[in-house]
């Protein structure tokens, strides 16, 4: 899959030599900087320069790559993801609401552009940016300053709100909005509603792009065009999906699809977790994250005593990724370990691993599918309904509602998806497709796609 990841880069770097690259990422979630790292591991043994601009501060380093993270921005998305996700998903409330929805883009903007960090960037040139395809107006601006060519990165697979923008096709009809539990098989009714779910999102995002147009103005002048004017200008796109993954759309030529850029082939663990996994023998282990935008420290004491009481009476042991300290929770079973931070991908890819529970963030399902392993989703907001749907369409997850979630539901879920063959069967099928998709991009990429 690295091959895969790197077919774009070689386009961008094999025409010039050490290219200046600015890379921009508005997203409020940390997920968002995956794809961008990745494409950085591609182009900097290339010779090219990368700085990065987010709103997380750098969690390690590597040669080539500068980190830039204005304090203003780090600070707005601290304090506007202190939010109970988990919570208002149980007690059936929209997990945010209109006005924080309404207010994300050009608050993030502003917090942006009034920092030095950021301002101290216009007076460098750089030869490329490339952007978050979520949130990405602000940059935009930037980018017009700079007077730079600009791409996206699409990092939400299902969002196709910026290819629209850029005159690509997305026909309501089969089209799922991204933040509903909507496939591309809809029928009259669904159709009807999903056409209602995009209208309605339009007078929110215009509005919103009102007040950012007089944000960037006011700090990077007057004669910025307009942000829709230059979303259209776009050269490129990158998009985090595939068929195979996501859904069959029409695509412009300047779009490219690069699904599990980020995959890659499992590790060894450290000794310790390998310990705690060679202790349940041959019965193997579960593993149960929220992703990286869903605290589980945060969540009601009423799902973690569900939880615990599942994990409890299974026969196998868990890994938990869980942000608190193991000796806050007295009622921890023994078959249980904590894990304030662990590597996905080296667990996914683990022989012993029987089932995955998961929010249902779009990287933790592709990685999924490319490691082959059957999931229980529990989806809590943005697009984790609309990813968790096509995984259950595709036949390696069982989606539960945390609405009327019981300890029951989720024992017989879990057991389901493991002991039910078609689960594995159909990620084991999946990974092979994506991996096949990468084979071919290589070949084509090399100019022999009759190969495929």
């Amino acid at each position: 899959m690295r091959i895969v990841s790197l077919w774009t880069l070689v386009t961008l770097s094999s025409l010039c030599s050490a290219a200046d690259i600015l890379m921009i990422t508005m997203g409020g979630t940390k997920s968002h900087k995956i794809p961008f790292w990745e494409l950085a591991k591609g182009l900097i043994p290339r010779g090219h320069n990368i700085t990065f601009l987010s709103g997380f501060p750098a969690d390690f380093s590597f040669n080539g790559l500068q980190e830039v993270t204005p304090s203003g921005l780090v600070e707005f998305i601290r304090n506007y993801t202190n939010w109970d996700l988990l919570g208002a998903r149980m007690r059936g409330d929209l997990p945010l609401s209109l006005w924080d929805v309404f207010r994300y883009s050009w608050q993030a903007c502003d917090a942006t552009l009034e920092d030095k960090e950021t301002m101290d960037l216009l007076g460098r040139k750089f030869d490329l940016l490339i952007l978050d395809g979520a949130y990405p107006e602000c940059a935009l601006s930037l980018a017009y300053r700079l007077g730079a060519p600009y791409m996206y990165i699409n990092t939400v697979g299902f969002y196709t709100g910026t290819m629209a923008m850029a005159g690509n096709p997305g026909p309501y009809s089969v089209t799922p909005v991204f933040y509903r539990p909507l496939t591309d098989d809809m029928d009259f009714f669904q159709r009807v509603m999903n056409s209602i779910f995009h209208l309605t999102i339009q007078p929110v995002y215009v509005a919103s792009m009102t007040l950012l147009q007089a944000i960037v103005r006011r700090h990077l002048g007057a004669d910025i065009p307009h942000v829709w004017d230059l979303a259209r200008n776009v050269s490129f796109i990158l998009q985090n999906g595939h068929a195979t993954v996501t859904y069959p759309r029409p695509l412009l030529p300047n779009i490219a699809e690069i699904a599990c850029i980020h995959c890659k082939p499992a590790g060894p663990l450290p000794k310790d977790l390998e310990d705690f996994i060679a202790g349940a023998g041959e019965s193997g282990f579960i593993y149960v994250s929220m992703g990286s935008s869903v605290k589980a420290a945060n969540m009601p004491d009423h799902l973690r005593k569900l939880l615990i009481q599942t994990f409890s009476r299974l026969p196998y042991r868990v890994l938990w990724k869980y942000e608190a300290n193991s000796s806050m929770l007295t009622d921890l079973p023994p078959n249980v370990r904590l894990g304030r931070w662990l590597p996905q991908q080296d667990i996914l890819g683990h022989r012993k691993l029987r089932a995955f529970v998961t929010h249902g963030g779009l990287l933790s399902m592709f990685e999924t599918v490319y490691h082959g392993v059957p999931v229980v989703t529990m989806p809590v907001f943005c697009d984790h309904d609309a990813n968790a749907a096509k995984a259950e369409t595709d036949g390696y997850a069982l989606q539960l509602d945390l609405e009327t979630l019981t300890t029951e539901k989720l024992v017989r879920g879990i057991h389901r998806v493991i002991h039910d063959p078609k689960f594995r069967n159909e990620a084991k099928y999946m990974g092979e497709v994506i991996s096949l998709f990468g084979y071919c991009k290589s070949f084509y990429f090399l100019g022999d796609g009759r190969r495929c």
